[in-house]
């Protein structure tokens, strides 16, 4: 996660929202939208099986098109594989 913050302030040159987000996304100032994306994006990485159809169905209530949606889905995904081979390897562990 430290990581995926530094990419983000880096990105955006926010420290501020970099370091709200960092503490907690649910606490920070965030668009409706933003919000809907990282709940999705969280719920797909603690509870991928238990994902719905409503799941997609608040994202497009958020204003999310098919090819949005597909976006968040796949690089969502895509950070859980590159984090678990990460992992698997040990990489930034000593």
């Amino acid at each position: 996660m430290e990581s995926h913050s530094e990419f983000l302030r880096r990105a955006t040159l926010d420290e501020a929202l970099a370091a709200a987000l960092r503490r907690d996304y649910r606490q920070a100032d965030l668009s409706a939208a933003d919000r809907a994306m990282l709940d999705f994006a969280v719920r797909l990485t603690t509870q991928p099986t238990r994902m719905t159809a409503d799941d997609v169905g608040r994202l497009r209530a958020a204003g999310f098109d098919d090819r949005a949606v597909l976006q968040i889905t796949l690089i969502a995904a895509w950070f859980n594989y590159i984090n678990r081979v990460a992992d698997a390897l040990g990489v930034g562990k000593s």
